[in-house]
């Protein structure tokens, strides 16, 4: 049975979930020393962000009848985790900002940003195994593939700068670890942590990987869509770099002739000129490369509500159906 009254409508549901991470964040690292280790750490987990990743799990945990207290070290472990690799992303894109604020490299240097993140992330293990009446073999039997599986997709996306060509589905199967794994490994502790039967598992796990996929895209759709005070940085930013997403595999594969030769630049210069963003927004408009990105961020989100089935029915069940259509639906 669900700890929530039927009564709670989905969007409090999960901002009482929500509150509940961020409050326990505040006190992951309070009170250690030293400072100049701490103080980048505790910068990080200040720094916001929708918890969507802690959020999900604890949703699956509480439809096998886990309370979410019970569940939050689980929870507070992925979204630290998540914290890490953001640290390292932003080093390695050189970053100058994350979520409105320096990045840890541009507040302090590039060696606190790198142990910065080698301390979340062993800050993560600590957490999982705070996980009270579940064996710690069992969660870190998800945990560990994940981590690889996370790595593998963050190399394979920075070896696709050097490539002249990438194909859709390589993209795809980048996005299955880059951003999918995590993802997938938060329905899947949630139902282990939970005590799901094994074939739920699985079936959690996909619906991860699907959302993953959804999400990505989405995110891809918004560099190019969204309002530019709610994205939080400069629209196009993909385009201008010259990094390779859903939207320009998809123009280059669609473009032919002078069209292809334009959008080529992208690979041969290494990104447009930023005055040439509108113009390729258009071309790809009239390429249908943003209905087709659309349609495939509903697919997928569809697929993954599909999967959810195998939990017991109840308030969170419904409500992570109403998440996913809300992370299919956001606008940043």
């Amino acid at each position: 049975m669900d700890s929530f009254s039927s009564t709670v409508s989905p969007s409090d549901h999960v901002a009482t979930l929500r509150s509940q991470v961020e409050k326990a964040l505040g006190s992951v690292v309070a009170n250690r020393e030293p400072a100049v280790l701490y103080d980048p750490v505790e910068y990080v987990l200040e720094g916001g962000g929708k918890r969507v990743r802690p959020t999900l799990l604890l949703l699956v945990a509480e439809a096998y009848g886990r309370s979410p207290a019970s569940a939050l070290p689980a929870a507070l472990a992925v979204e630290v985790f998540h914290n890490f690799t953001l640290v390292h992303d932003d080093i390695m894109d050189e970053a100058q900002e994350r979520r409105g604020r320096p990045t840890v490299h541009e507040k302090w240097d590039v060696g606190t940003a790198i142990l910065t993140g080698d301390l979340l992330m062993g800050l993560s293990y600590e957490l999982l195994g705070d996980v009270p009446e579940v064996p710690d073999d069992a969660l870190y039997e998800v945990y560990h593939p994940m981590v690889e599986k996370l790595c593998s997709g963050q190399a394979l996306d920075a070896s696709f700068e050097g490539q002249a060509e990438v194909s859709v589905d390589a993209y795809l199967d980048m996005i299955d670890g880059k951003t999918a794994a995590l993802l997938s490994a938060c329905f899947e502790l949630g139902a282990v942590v939970g005590g799901s039967a094994p074939e739920h598992q699985t079936q959690l796990r996909t619906a991860g990987r699907l959302v993953g996929r959804a999400f990505q895209i989405q995110d891809d759709l918004l560099d190019l869509t969204a309002d530019g005070e709610e994205w939080g940085k400069a629209v196009g930013g993909d385009l201008v770099t010259g990094k390779k997403t859903y939207l320009t595999l998809r123009a280059l594969e669609r473009a032919e002739g002078s069209e292809y030769d334009w959008f080529a630049r992208l690979i041969h210069d290494g990104g447009l000129p930023p005055g040439d963003v509108e113009e390729a927004r258009a071309r790809m408009d009239r390429l249908g490369v943003f209905e087709e990105a659309r349609a495939e961020v509903t697919r997928y989100s569809a697929q993954a509500r599909n999967h959810l089935t195998v939990l017991p029915s109840g308030q969170a069940r419904e409500t992570l159906g109403w998440l996913i259509d809300e992370m299919e639906a956001r606008s940043h």
